[in-house]
């Protein structure tokens, strides 16, 4: 749990789930289920939208969602399992967005958030699927992502660092360097360094979890792992044994523009009204550094992740910023 509860706090959840994705259900449970949801689609096919209703796991975005899950008294978020920003630690749901949700939906009457885990590129599928009520993972607010969902006003300020095996054998710094030296990189499917490679020209080859990139770098499959500074230093800290280095961290440069970077919670488009009340109790948390670090410095976050006040999701979206 994240530092800096209160009895006004949402609760832990010791039971985050793992939701199918694109590469196969891991779950026999959960395959179990998707096959009844098939069947009951098939056999019922004139009433598709009702069985599809049925199949999902939340509300849709329509009516007063923020008072429906203060009558359940749980809000269901999706997560990808990359720490430090949401992941499972001892079968407990844990992390700086998870202490950040725990706090705010505590002071909306909402008292727990359960987690369902599913890969990083099928985290705003899964939200427009109702799948889950909000996106937990502190992802990057772009302007493409902004045309299929709603994000809160940001929550971290985003640099990105390379993951490297001991002793940094290529000498990378950024990712201009990555280039100029041919090397072999990765990065994780839907995440921001996967877009400035594309953007840049590198080819890349793209794992579905932070761990997946750590071992391709540890067996050879990858050169260098790029993702944001605070997710390696988090692995590496937690991985003693395992013989990489991480870069210091940088502002990756497209066409001589800066990448200045923010993450943020996703909501539907159209769960305005629980997008403006978290919003309304996220001010009152990152206008107070103190506070901010009392609920995520325990994760490795820092003033430097602190959001620029001038930094907005709107500039973001628009990609002006």
């Amino acid at each position: 749990m994240g530092l800096g509860a209160t009895n006004s706090q949402a609760t832990p959840n010791a039971s985050a789930q793992r939701e199918p994705n694109a590469h196969g259900d891991r779950n026999t449970s959960r395959r179990w289920r998707g096959r009844r949801c098939a069947a009951a689609l098939i056999s019922v096919g004139a009433l598709v939208a009702g069985v599809l209703t049925a199949c999902t796991s939340t509300d849709s975005g329509d009516g007063d969602l923020l008072q429906k899950l203060r009558d359940k008294g749980t809000v269901t978020v999706g997560f990808a399992g990359e720490a430090p920003y949401s992941f499972e630690q001892n079968g407990q749901l844990t992390g700086a967005t998870v202490a950040l949700h725990r706090e705010i939906f505590g002071k909306l009457g909402i008292k727990s958030v359960e987690g369902r885990n599913v890969d990083f590129g099928s985290l705003i599928p899964g939200l427009q699927a109702n799948r889950f009520d909000l996106v937990s993972a502190g992802m990057s607010i772009l302007p493409e992502r902004c045309k299929q969902a709603s994000f809160s006003d940001p929550e971290f300020n985003y640099t990105t660092a390379l993951m490297v095996r001991k002793g940094n054998p290529h000498g990378l710094t950024d990712m201009d360097s990555v280039k100029a030296k041919g090397v072999k990189l990765a990065t994780m499917t839907g995440a921001i360094e996967s877009d400035y490679a594309d953007s840049l020209g590198i080819n890349k080859t793209q794992v579905a979890t932070p761990q997946d990139g750590m071992d391709a770098v540890t067996s050879g499959r990858a050169d260098v792992f790029a993702l944001t500074g605070i997710s390696l230093n988090w692995m590496k800290k937690n991985n003693p044994k395992a013989a990489v280095d991480v870069t210091p961290s940088f502002v990756a440069v497209i066409d001589g523009k800066p990448q200045v970077g923010a993450g943020a919670t996703v909501f539907r488009t159209g769960d305005d009204e629980l997008r403006d009340a978290y919003n309304a109790e996220l001010k009152k948390i990152t206008s107070d550094p103190k506070k901010y670090l009392d609920i995520v410095g325990k994760f490795g976050f820092t003033e430097k992740e602190l959001p620029d006040p001038k930094l907005t999701t709107a500039s973001l979206c628009a990609g002006t910023a």
